[in-house]
């Protein structure tokens, strides 16, 4: 892992920290941030920002999973808003919730595989993936959250590449969705379709939507229930907030590849650590279900936290719940792999991938103001923060 590398991890988890924490703690969080710049060695600075995100981010996110039933609901969305319009308040960064509910799904996957006595090299495998999806969010962000036809180019690249593996991709029982990148199985379904979706909210233009229509035939190609399912939910969701022309035909396309999944066997089996375990977990320990149920609850947390959002934004935080959502209901009810807590890297690179569209976090105001990441004023006193907090 190369310096730059770590420095600009424990940034991103200071920023997400931060973003997350209630009023209450936000001191926490900045002076996290500030104890982290003047680390000088970038090893200890990343050692520093994990821990300190392993001690604050659970109580954070229980904070935000129990708020929508603890405070009224007018009063919360009020709330909400109101921090939106002002740069601050703990509702107002899907992306930064998002990668920590990524952190936190696949914490909690780990959680189930070694309770369920799954092999070592599969903890590796969906660790390393997080930490590659992580590394991966802000270059994606710059190129699909870019202007211009360079958004709809990269959808309908994509949606080709989907093609291409239902043509030509690993079969096994009739299903082509999977690719071998050098020994390593991917499903690039998983990985690249909860993106384009994302981003079709964002740019509806006639290059995205030919992508879209394309990779509704790639669905329709082979029996791939889920992904199918995820389109199709995920569309209406966006036909819901924008119901322009793209929009329509879009969503009719991926219902048509729906239907046509639905007629089609899909005879795979169930996959040990993959399939099936999102009931089945309880059947090991009942901490193993848990750890698999509040995952999967958390991967839809982002789309909780930008409901309050305006426009495209609204479409976009929409669109991702749903994607994530039917992913997890398919899994639950076929044999489909459950999404970010099973066994797999391809999910949660999809994951994280798809969480670089979601809307920017805002800059808080002293933060924005006051102390850009790296470079924290001098005159602020860290340590009586920290003591302070």
């Amino acid at each position: 892992m190369s310096v730059r590398f770590q420095r600009r991890i424990a940034n991103l988890l200071c920023r997400a920290l931060q973003s997350i924490l209630p009023p209450q703690l936000r001191d926490w969080g900045l002076a996290i941030r500030y104890e982290v710049a003047e680390i000088p060695e970038d090893t200890q600075a990343l050692s520093f920002a994990l821990a300190s995100v392993c001690t604050l981010a659970p109580r954070a996110i229980g904070l935000l999973l129990i708020q929508p039933f603890v405070a009224l609901p007018g009063a919360a969305v009020r709330a909400s808003r109101a921090g939106a319009n002002r740069g601050s308040g703990t509702l107002h960064s899907p992306r930064a919730v998002g990668a920590l509910c990524a952190v936190g799904a696949v914490g909690m996957g780990l959680v189930y595989m070694t309770l369920a006595g799954a092999p070592v090299g599969y903890l590796i495998i969906n660790a390393g993936a997080l930490v590659i999806g992580l590394a991966l969010l802000f270059p994606v962000s710059r190129g699909l959250g870019a202007g211009g036809r360079l958004p709809g180019v990269l959808i309908l690249g994509l949606s080709l590449l989907l093609l291409a593996t239902a043509l030509l991709g690993l079969r096994v029982e009739g299903a082509a969705r999977w690719v071998n990148l050098g020994g390593v199985i991917v499903q690039p379904s998983l990985v690249l379709l909860p993106l384009m979706l994302v981003g079709f909210s964002r740019t509806r233009t006639p290059l995205a939507t030919v992508g879209i229509v394309v990779a509704a035939l790639a669905m329709a190609l082979q029996p791939d229930r889920a992904m199918a399912a995820m389109m199709t939910l995920a569309l209406a969701a966006v036909a819901v907030t924008r119901a322009d022309r793209p929009t329509c035909l879009a969503f009719t396309a991926s219902l048509l590849a729906f239907g046509v999944t639905l007629l089609r066997p899909d005879a795979l089996p169930a996959v040990p650590f993959v399939d099936r375990i999102l009931f089945s977990s309880f059947g090991v320990h009942a901490l193993a279900g848990l750890a698999v149920l509040a995952g999967s609850v958390m991967l839809v947390v982002p789309a909780i936290i930008g409901r309050s959002r305006d426009g495209d934004d609204r479409a976009t935080c929409f669109a991702f719940g749903a994607a994530w959502l039917a992913a997890t209901l398919a899994a639950a009810f076929g044999n489909h792999p459950t999404p970010v807590v099973g066994f797999g890297g391809s999910a949660i690179l999809g994951y994280a991938l798809s969480l670089s569209l979601l809307p920017r976090p805002v800059e808080s105001r002293v933060g924005s103001a006051t102390a850009p990441p790296d470079e924290p004023l001098a005159s602020r006193d860290i340590h009586s923060r920290i003591a302070l907090a």
